[in-house]
């Protein structure tokens, strides 16, 4: 696809400017800017529209998760690549509904973290959690479209999704307490479920996913 551009975010000034250093020597990368924080890594984002985001999956500000959250329910078409320490079974799994092309461990190779750009590049998304070392499987296109957001928020009961539904349109707990005839306490314990299972820990990034949610369902509506 010709030249790559692409926006490099890390937390550690230190490693980002390793990644900087192994990306300048390809040619077929253009790192458009760097960032050590989330909430400028999205700023960055919706004004550049870089083909790829490599992205710390732990930052200050917004996680790499609350990135791919955000850019999802924004309809942002660049492709987000995951930089992560070490990825459980349900981490990966919450990266890959939400649209992550891929997760790379901090201490693959040079040659390995290359590859997985130029796959991703090519439109291929990773299956697994890539070891050192080791090439990554991938598949070609894009994922279904009936997966996604709609997959990872199967996990929320009835009640969470009502609540999720609820905070996307602005109400307080007050407020979601009165409609919904529970308690403040109640909505507190159900909001920290809800948080748990979805790797999240604010209202914003909940708000962002359930505008997502309802994306999906007005695109598999007008699919049918």
């Amino acid at each position: 696809m010709g030249c790559v551009s692409v926006i490099i975010a890390d937390r550690s000034p230190v490693f980002l400017c390793g990644l900087i250093s192994v990306l300048r020597e390809q040619e077929d990368f253009d790192i458009v800017t760097s960032c050590c924080d989330g909430t400028k890594c999205i700023q960055a984002i919706r004004k550049l529209s870089p083909h790829i985001a490599l992205l710390d999956s732990s930052m200050p500000g917004l996680s790499g998760l609350e990135i791919l959250a955000t850019a999802a329910s924004e309809g942002l078409c660049t492709r987000v690549l995951l930089l992560a320490t070490s990825v459980e079974a349900h981490e990966l799994a919450t990266a890959a509904a939400r649209g992550a092309y891929g997760v790379v461990p901090k201490d693959a190779s040079p040659e390995t973290l290359i590859h997985c750009l130029r796959q991703v590049a090519d439109g291929r998304r990773m299956l697994r959690f890539v070891p050192s070392g080791e090439e990554p499987r991938q598949v070609q296109g894009r994922p279904a479209r009936n997966g996604g957001t709609q997959d990872m928020l199967s996990m929320l009961t009835e009640r969470e999704r009502q609540i999720m539904q609820l905070v996307s349109e602005g109400l307080s707990n007050k407020e979601i307490g009165h409609w919904l005839d529970i308690s403040d306490g109640t909505i507190k314990v159900h909001l920290h479920n809800i948080y748990q299972k979805l790797a999240i820990n604010n209202r914003t990034t909940l708000a962002a996913l359930a505008m997502c949610r309802q994306r999906e369902s007005a695109w598999l509506i007008a699919s049918h």
